[in-house]
């Protein structure tokens, strides 16, 4: 998806209050958390980009979406509720919030990023996401963040719990490997290509020195499930 190009559009701070129903009296610290370090490069004036916010954003979101999962999920052990909450927090499913709610023009970029498609890429729109969670946090409380992430958070959920495979494939795997004796599966980085906004990353998955699946992704970790999604594929076709 990161490298999808697109018509470069762009939506102010006040648009995308209005249009999502964002309670922001101060569009100072909303137009912050759109605020990418590139735009700052170019843009002296613009004192502050959102990683501060993202670093809040991030915490709210760990814990409201542990505390939605405890509440809506009584039966499920821990190690479960552990696996759900780390896939509706990675990045990959924060970008993906972040595209439902067509955050992308409303990014503040610099030329370069916007050049690179950065208003599609999934590293920029989790960010994004994140810092905009923070600002809502300060600007509105708690509770108005539970009302406007809960429902990103249902409709995640419940495709996950359908297709519970595809949002922890590594741990599943890992399973299976343990109880058939071949330990812990080892991740192998075999290649790196792309410039440094747009890597790609090749990893291999080996139990006891085979190589089980392999898979490609933006990021190490992205490639890492994407191996073990194809090695429990082959499995099961054996």
């Amino acid at each position: 998806m990161d490298n999808i190009p697109e018509v470069d559009r762009e939506e102010s701070p006040a648009a995308l209050a209005n249009r999502l129903g964002l309670p922001f009296k101060n569009l100072l610290l909303l137009s912050r958390s759109l605020t990418h370090r590139s735009y700052i490069n170019e843009h002296p004036e613009a004192l502050e980009d959102n990683e501060r916010l993202e670093f809040l954003g991030d915490a709210v979101l760990d814990f409201l979406t542990g505390a939605w999962l405890y509440n809506h999920f009584p039966e499920m052990a821990e190690g479960e509720l552990t696996r759900m909450r780390s896939a509706l927090v990675r990045t990959e499913q924060l970008a993906g919030f972040a595209r439902a709610l067509d955050l992308g023009p409303a990014l503040r970029l610099g030329r370069g990023e916007i050049a690179a498609n950065g208003r599609n890429r999934d590293v920029l729109l989790c960010a994004a996401f994140e810092a905009l969670i923070g600002a809502l946090y300060l600007q509105a409380g708690i509770e108005t963040v539970i009302r406007f992430v809960h429902p990103l958070l249902e409709k995640a959920a419940a495709a996950l719990v359908l297709e519970p495979d595809t949002f922890d494939p590594k741990s599943r795997l890992q399973e299976w490997s343990q109880a058939h004796r071949y330990g812990i599966p080892q991740y192998v980085t075999v290649h790196t290509s792309g410039p440094d906004h747009e890597r790609k990353f090749e990893v291999e998955v080996r139990l006891n020195e085979h190589v089980f699946g392999r898979g490609t992704g933006p990021s190490k970790a992205a490639a890492e499930r994407a191996a073990a999604r194809n090695a429990l594929e082959t499995i099961e076709k054996s």
